[in-house]
This record gives C-alpha cells, structure tokens and sequence, in this order.
C-alpha cells in the first residue's frame, strides 16, 4: 500500500467559520461537526480537521492542482473578495504567481493561515523528469 496523508489537524479560533469558508472556496465537502473536529474533505484521501484551539501559530498549506481546478478556485476567492498575492508573506498585490511555468497564489484566513493553490509544484521534481524511484 501507498503511504497517504490521511488528515491534518487544523488549529482554529471558529473551526466551523474556518471549515466552511475553505470548503467554499475549495468546492469540497465539509461537516460542521464530526467528534471534535469540523472536517473538511479535500480528497478521497485527505481531509483537514480543523479543531478549536485558543493560542496556536500560523500554519501554511498547499494545494496541487489542475488548471481546471485553480481556475475555479481562483474564481471563487475572487468573488468573495478575498485579499491574495505572489508569496507567502507580503502585501496583497491582486497577482497570480507564474514561476516554473505554472500558477499560483496566496492568501490567508482569519486564524491567520496561508493557504496556496498550484498548478505546477516546486517542492519536488515531476517524477518522470526527474527519474524520482521508491525505495
């Protein structure tokens, strides 16, 4: 069996407002309650618990996706006038980001979390091109 990332635990002052507002832009499916958690459910595979906490620091999360996907997530940050920008820290620019040849861009919630969407990754080569193997 593959090694998959089965969830996150994500850190929130208002896990439903913070779960719903991501399932929203990410057009996924949420709950708003599940045990202890308000989960958000990225994938088949992946889902982000977001988890009421009162101190926390900011955490970054990324997304790989399709164009068809940024497109529509793009649109959605868009019309909810959700601030966004070129990098991870930094003024607001109102641009997208296109390094290595793809798009991407970032913005952050309440809690103070910056989310990114990608169409073309950097944090590691495509494994065909790069001749990545397992172990």
């Amino acid at each position: 069996m593959a090694i998959l990332l089965d969830h996150l635990i994500v850190p929130s002052r208002n896990p439903v407002a913070s779960a719903q507002s991501l399932a929203d832009i990410l057009a996924v499916p949420w709950e708003a309650e599940r045990g202890h958690f308000t989960p958000v459910y990225v994938n088949e595979t992946l889902t982000l618990d977001f988890a009421e906490r009162e101190q926390f620091a900011s955490h970054h999360y990324c997304f790989h996706v399709s164009d068809a996907e940024f497109d529509g997530i793009f649109g959605r940050v868009r019309a909810a006038g959700i601030p966004y920008r070129t990098s991870p820290r930094g003024p607001d620019d109102l641009q997208l980001n296109t390094r290595m040849g793809g798009r991407n861009f970032y913005w952050n919630d309440s809690d103070g979390h910056v989310w990114e969407v990608l169409t073309v990754s950097y944090a590691r080569p495509q494994p065909a091109a790069a001749g990545l193997a397992s172990s």
